[in-house]
């Protein structure tokens, strides 16, 4: 799949939020005569402009976060709870960016009690049992286990499109196994506990060793090294937990 192929089949699903926040802090600050900072404004209209022009992309839905909270938080109540406050001068552009894309035509996209990823998630899904192609505007790397046949993904600041060589060059796994390593490494970006003493690293050896998360843990009596044996054993559950957090839901109704 590249710039000049016919995308007329191809689903694209904008990662808005992501997208955003990584404008907002790439771009310096731009502000309007009244003093509303559009920074990532820009950003982000340059990017839909470029999607539209050089993928000739004609159908694109841009998916938001609702809110900060949602299903995950009533399984781990400290979820993402070691997130920082949204920065002021951005608050007042996500109105802005929402307006810029239905004034493109592009459908604005998000679900109280359910994260973006999700959205993406359960679209592609839809678009897939359609016989539809997809390609996830996203440099997110928990959308990497959402590639397969007929699923790429579009790094919106590079303009690189990725298949399951990323999932591998990130997490030592393709991209159905990533949920397993992410459940033993945690992620301390959102706060997702993980294994104490496995990393990435370790995660995708055991994970490539054992198949999946549950296989590894019925297994863990077998590990010779003995932290990381008592550790797998104690903290099975907080795994499993893990798991249920990083894995995106595909039903969002």
């Amino acid at each position: 799949m590249n710039a000049s192929a016919n995308h007329a089949n191809t689903l694209f699903l904008v990662d808005a939020s992501g997208f955003i926040f990584r404008a907002f802090h790439a771009l310096p600050m731009l502000s309007r005569k009244d003093g509303i900072p559009v920074n990532a404004v820009y950003g982000f209209v340059n990017m839909l402009v470029k999607l539209r022009n050089e993928f000739h992309a004609a159908d694109i839905a841009v998916i938001f976060d609702a809110k900060r909270e949602n299903f995950r938080n009533k399984i781990y109540a400290d979820y993402k709870a070691n997130r920082g406050e949204t920065p002021s001068e951005l608050i007042p552009q996500f109105p802005l960016i929402r307006q810029a894309t239905e004034a493109y035509g592009y459908p604005v996209l998000e679900l109280e009690g359910y994260e973006a990823d999700d959205l993406i998630a359960s679209y592609e899904k839809a678009a897939l049992a359609a016989g539809r192609e997809v390609v996830i505007v996203s440099s997110d790397k928990d959308l990497l286990q959402l590639i397969k046949p007929g699923v790429r993904m579009l790094d919106p600041i590079r303009y690189e499109l990725m298949g399951a060589e990323a999932a591998i060059a990130k997490f030592g796994v393709p991209p159905h196994q990533v949920v397993d390593v992410q459940a033993l490494a945690g992620d301390s970006t959102d706060n997702v506990p993980g294994v104490p003493g496995i990393g990435v690293k370790t995660g995708a050896e055991l994970i490539l060793q054992y198949g999946d998360l549950e296989t590894l843990l019925s297994r863990a009596g077998e590990i010779k090294q003995n932290k990381r044996r008592e550790n797998l054993i104690e903290f099975a559950e907080q795994a499993r937990i893990s798991r249920r957090l990083v894995e995106l839901a595909h039903d969002a109704p």
